[in-house]
């Protein structure tokens, strides 16, 4: 969590007053703010935060995801603004309703070949998801849920806003979850929040716990619900480049419309590489004929408009805006991050750039010194001849 000071525009903003989660007296280990048992115990009585209440220490609580959109927002960075549903919120819901108990109870009669066959893992997947669907959502889960969405309305100005409603694991299962964007009105967040904790039971989350030995009848995750920002284009940035442990560069991807075209992998988007001492860019515009945009309540795949599709997707202040704020989080953290922006159609520059994900880049470290072993090894070769 240490690390250099940051400008203005990226400086901690501190604990907030008036019913705010209060972060005075928290230790750091490992990293991460911890909570006194003072604060846990307030916690255990409420299950919905909003994102500025959060921060990198409440990991468990709301899931990584959301943990490090609180810690964005301490940031000054723009996040859209919006609530976490904490892992305690899922655990609720099981417990009121009896699935917790009758979903254990199901497991433990597929017994240990349950870890060998896809077909039974396919099988407990469908049971275990048409148990939840069938299941009334207990009145005083559904009107938390509403009463805070119906607060992010008031806050944003706009009846039925449209949000996002994302899975944020405690533990990291990148692609098991399920996300559900442009969604609008108190019902359909209700039923997508559920539609979110069902998704733990999808055969690849399955397989991916019994995989990693976890317990295959129970995942408890948080939720977020963040308002939906009218995209121009989105996309990724890594303040490594993966492939080559690179470090000394920058590597954004983007396309038209929403981000989930880039993050699916459906197209080929733009490429842009910046050399972080001297911010020369280096650019690869793709041939961009498809996008991700909002389609009524909902999105849908579309055709990007023709004056559109060999043009880049971000000006260059704002791959330089994209590329200074994503170094400035790998300070704060300590690590190089993958990270996903947005540009707002409806904002100006600067301020369209907003932030909905910050995670540890996934990558092999250089081998230190192996330039150096490979010449003394080509070396000893030669010598042997």
């Amino acid at each position: 969590m240490n690390g250099p000071v940051l400008p203005l525009s990226l400086a901690p903003t501190g604990g907030r007053e008036g019913g705010a989660l209060q972060t005075r007296g928290l230790t750091r280990r490992g990293g991460g703010r911890r909570w006194g048992a003072q604060e846990m115990e307030t916690m255990a009585d409420k299950w919905i935060y909003w994102l500025e209440e959060l921060n990198q220490g409440h990991n468990d609580l709301v899931g990584k995801k959301c943990a490090n959109l609180g810690e964005m927002t301490k940031l000054g960075m723009k996040i859209p603004p919006g609530f976490a549903i904490t892992v305690d919120g899922y655990q609720k819901f099981m417990e009121l309703t009896g699935l917790r108990d009758k979903i254990q109870a199901y497991f433990t009669t597929l017994g240990p070949e349950l870890r060998h066959s896809v077909a039974k893992q396919m099988q407990a997947g469908r049971t275990t998801q048409q148990m939840i669907r069938e299941t009334p959502v207990p009145e005083a889960i559904a009107e938390e849920i509403a009463r805070n969405y119906r607060v992010l309305c008031e806050r944003c100005g706009r009846p039925d806003l449209s949000v996002a409603v994302r899975s944020s694991g405690a533990v990291s299962m990148p692609g098991q979850m399920e996300t559900y964007l442009n969604v609008q009105g108190e019902q359909d967040v209700i039923r997508r929040v559920v539609e979110v904790w069902e998704s733990t039971f999808t055969t690849r989350a399955i397989a991916f716990r019994l995989e990693k030995g976890m317990p295959v009848d129970q995942a408890p995750i948080g939720v977020a619900v963040i308002k939906m920002v009218n995209a121009r284009s989105a996309g990724v940035v890594l303040t490594v480049i993966p492939t080559t442990a690179d470090v000394d560069r920058v590597v954004i991807e983007g396309n038209w419309g929403l981000g989930e075209s880039v993050v699916s992998g459906d197209i080929t988007p733009d490429n842009f590489i910046v050399e972080k001492a001297s911010r020369a860019i280096e650019k690869k515009i793709a041939h961009k004929n498809k996008w991700v945009v909002f389609n009524g309540r909902g999105t849908m795949k579309g055709e990007v408009p023709l004056e559109l599709r060999d043009l880049p997707c971000l000006e260059d202040p704002e791959i330089l805006e994209i590329v200074r704020i994503a170094q400035n989080v790998e300070g704060h953290f300590g690590v190089p991050q993958d990270m996903e922006w947005v540009i707002d159609k409806d904002l100006p520059f600067p301020n369209n750039v907003f932030w909905v994900q910050a995670r540890a880049a996934k990558f092999t470290p250089k081998k230190k010194d192996a330039d150096v072993d490979y010449l003394v090894d080509q070396m000893a070769r030669l010598f042997k001849l």
